[in-house]
């Protein structure tokens, strides 16, 4: 008999859940929420561990030693991890998550006792677990590799929507016949899980580099429902709750961040942003003008109002709290500075953010897309470190550009844009930027923290 103390303490555990999750919604509680969850979980863990499962047997000693390794494991990557790196390190976690709740489904079928009924909930849960965690341990690991650069755009299927359709199909057919059987055959479920982890290649393989943080936020959310799923097998109501929370969150993530970029899922998964190298046609010269440090250090240190847009670039060279330093620095002189950060800039869901809460740069510097918008047409100077495709007009010029109708940080309503780019080559999506040649842009080459040093010398010479 189940013990009402233990159930008790399960709900200490969701509701930790509950409010570390409310915890991350800002970052000045981000920490604490942090703290929260992760203490539910380990209370989970420590309830699961003595939690009656009839005559099963509990094997401590691999439970401990799986613990012990895989906790050594995170612990390393997490300190060690750069953060141009945290995105693949997110699509790694969660391809692990997706490939325990698999694991969980390939061993609850091999344990299915003599005389189930297959056409059942049980079993339609199993399978269900099976399919969603191989899509997210197999497309997680895809998603890594377009992150890290081995794996290219260029890499392609022919009519990837076709096979994936008649992919899904035959793991649907599989799946009914599965459970219409009298006598479990192990083999078929070997092919459905075969099937399953195929198609989680297929089905992100298609999909551009560009639109890689809404894939990872989809694939996030497959996680959670497949822990969900687990955790109906077991009964177990942390990992039921614990999965739809995850699931359903990152479901809300995809769909904001699909409307930050004026598109819809289908479109994201089928349209493949930055799966093809396109340069927006523009009626622009391709004439860029660049500008020096010092001619950039006046410009700024005279301004009333500066913004600093990030992005991606910002992450590579390291250089947010160089970025802070010369915040600081201006306001020192007077000038007021904000951060106009795109939803979908960087690799995954709030790069930016974090990037530059490791700075210590105040929130409330942080203007959302709108709220930038609005600040610009009283903004000196725009000073673009890093970013390309979420600055880019071809998004509202051009009507044949992959990116057209994405809302952007209009930049060019400033008096002035100072881009920082290493050189002129195209953003994450292979799209040509037409702002590069704009009448009120000039270019500033370079690596992005040794300019901002080179600026700040500037600064205190003017």
């Amino acid at each position: 008999m189940k013990d009402p103390t233990l159930d008790f303490l399960y709900l200490i555990a969701i509701v930790l859940f509950v409010v570390g999750l409310k915890g991350l919604s800002h970052p000045e509680s981000a920490r604490r929420g942090n703290l929260l969850a992760a203490a539910g979980m380990i209370l989970g863990i420590i309830i699961t561990l003595f939690y009656p499962f009839g005559n099963t047997p509990n094997n401590y000693a691999w439970i401990a030693s799986g613990a012990v390794v895989g906790g050594v494991i995170g612990y390393l990557a997490a300190i060690k991890v750069k953060m141009t790196k945290m995105p693949e390190m997110v699509s790694i976690f969660n391809g692990f998550g997706g490939a325990c709740t698999m694991l969980i489904a390939i061993t609850e079928f091999k344990t299915l006792p003599p005389g189930t009924e297959f056409m059942s909930g049980q079993v339609l849960t199993i399978i269900f677990s099976l399919f969603i965690g191989s899509v997210a341990f197999s497309g997680s690991f895809v998603a890594y590799g377009k992150l890290d650069g081995f794996l290219r755009d260029s890499i392609k299927l022919p009519v990837p929507q076709l096979f994936n359709g008649i992919l899904l199909l035959g793991i649907i057919v599989l799946s009914g016949y599965i459970m219409s059987m009298d006598e479990l055959n192990y083999t078929y479920v070997l092919i459905l899980l075969l099937l399953s982890i195929l198609y989680g290649i297929t089905f992100v393989l298609p999909i551009g580099g560009g639109d890689m943080p809404v894939v990872i936020s989809l694939l996030n959310s497959f996680t959670g429902l497949g822990a969900a799923g687990a955790g109906l097998i077991y009964g177990n109501q942390v990992m039921i709750v614990g999965g739809i929370l995850v699931g359903a969150s990152g479901t809300f993530l995809t769909v904001l961040m699909c409307e930050a970029m004026n598109r819809s899922l289908i479109n994201v998964i089928i349209g493949g942003l930055g799966a093809t190298t396109l340069s927006s046609d523009s009626d622009r010269e391709k004439v860029y003008r660049e500008a020096t440090h010092g001619d950039t250090a006046i410009l700024l240190k005279y301004s009333q109002k500066v913004m600093i847009v990030p992005g991606y670039g910002l992450a590579v060279a390291q250089a947010q709290h160089a970025c802070q330093d010369l915040e600081s620095m201006l306001e020192k002189e007077g000038v007021q500075v904000f951060y106009g950060i795109h939803p979908v800039a960087g690799r995954m869901p709030g790069h930016m953010n974090v990037l530059l809460a490791e700075a210590d740069v105040p929130y409330e510097k942080l203007l959302e897309m709108d709220d930038s918008n609005s600040e610009l047409p009283t903004t000196d100077v725009v000073l673009v470190i890093g970013a390309n495709d979420v600055v880019n007009p071809a998004a509202k010029e051009d009507e044949g550009s992959p990116i057209y109708g994405m809302p952007i940080i209009d930049v060019e309503m400033a008096k002035n844009v100072i881009i920082m780019k290493r050189s002129m080559r195209t953003g994450y999506a292979g799209i040509d930027n037409p702002l590069f040649y704009g009448e009120k842009s000039k270019m500033l080459f370079g690596d992005a923290k040794d300019s901002l040093n080179k600026l700040k010398a500037e600064i205190t010479n003017a």
